[in-house]
């Protein structure tokens, strides 16, 4: 597959640049799995469309404020934003700013007692590994800001919404941002529908969001991210699939981290702990998951070559042509976009 077929044009106007309130009066596309036209619903009408015997999947990371400003001991200015954690204060990061070389000394900014951040090594691009003075959870909420995509430009007044309602564990660079859509009170709702749910920790890397830039789908150099299923979700999965309820998962992430644990284990899904490198694109056949909620994702990003994976040999073309569909209808693109079910 060409990177150019993932191409398609979306006008400004179309990527949300703020969170609805409440969270679930966003819209909701339905589109069959197997085939057909997409219908227009409310996100709060996924109790009506999912069914009693259903599980959902959600991905429990929350976003570190990862974004860090620092100064270079000669006054010039950095930012750092955290990336992966190697220990309790080394890390990788992206410096953005001139002249940070390895033996580079930082001082943070806004973190009350000083903290240093000294540059180990020098990655690619602008990646470095870099070792601070006091382990990170020390310091980081009071000195560091939630990092936002780069296509949404209005400020954010509370950064909780760029956090689930079921956030638990720190780690990510960026939201699994399906899930922004759903409130306590939905949760509930759906619980009393019949419908359970269950959770595995992804922490979402930046990478997740970068176009594919080979001029081939399949020489992309895919990243790697850590995720977590537990021996718990996978009884559950394993007790919804004997029953014939479907598996939907949460967000794209939240399918990665099922489809990861069903490739170690030969398509059962087992507990699972460890890096994922797991590739999806058209042609691969989904073992464990049956259904997928997900928002409307950016040209020749991975993240749409999985859902049009999802939807079978003629995914892409069914999924681009529902995305034409959401324009016309005055959808909502992005991370604060609205959402669609797949199932």
């Amino acid at each position: 597959m060409e990177t150019a077929e993932l191409d398609y044009d979306l006008p400004a106007e179309f990527i949300a640049q703020t969170p609805l309130e409440p969270r679930d009066s966003s819209r909701l596309m339905y589109l069959p799995r197997a085939g057909g036209f997409s219908t227009d619903h409310n996100f709060t009408d996924l109790q009506h469309l999912l069914r009693a015997g259903d599980l959902l999947v959600f991905n429990d990371t929350r976003v570190l404020a990862a974004r860090v400003a620092a100064r270079k001991q000669t006054g010039g200015k950095v930012e750092l934003l955290l990336l992966r954690a190697l220990g309790a204060q080394q890390w990788i990061v992206l410096a953005g700013g001139r002249g940070v070389t390895a033996g580079t000394v930082l001082e943070l900014a806004g973190s009350g007692e000083p903290v240093q951040a000294r540059v180990l090594q020098v990655l690619q691009a602008s990646a470095r590994v870099v070792e601070f003075s006091q382990p990170v959870e020390t310091w980081l909420d009071s000195a560091g800001s939630v990092p936002l995509p780069p296509y949404i430009h209005a400020p954010l007044r509370d950064p909780e919404r760029y956090q689930t309602v079921y956030a638990r564990h720190p780690g990510s660079a960026a939201a699994p941002t399906a899930g922004l859509h759903f409130t306590p009170a939905l949760l509930d709702k759906l619980l009393q529908c019949g419908i359970d749910a269950c959770y595995v920790t992804l922490h979402v890397g930046l990478d997740t969001f970068k176009p594919i830039s080979a001029t081939a789908v399949d020489a992309h150099a895919i990243h790697s991210e850590w995720c977590k299923l537990s021996a718990g979700t996978a009884a559950k999965i394993a007790a919804t699939r004997a029953a014939g309820g479907r598996v939907v998962a949460v967000g794209t992430t939240s399918a990665r981290v099922v489809e990861s644990a069903a490739a170690a284990s030969a398509g059962s899904v087992r507990e699972f702990e460890g890096q994922t490198r797991l590739f999806v694109k058209p042609g691969f056949e989904y073992r464990a998951v049956d259904g997928l909620i997900t928002n409307f994702h950016l040209p020749r990003s991975t993240l749409l070559l999985m859902v049009a994976a999802f939807c079978g040999k003629a995914g892409l073309p069914r999924v681009l042509q529902a995305y034409t569909a959401a324009m016309q209808a005055g959808y909502r693109f992005y991370s604060f976009g609205d959402a669609m079910l797949i199932v």
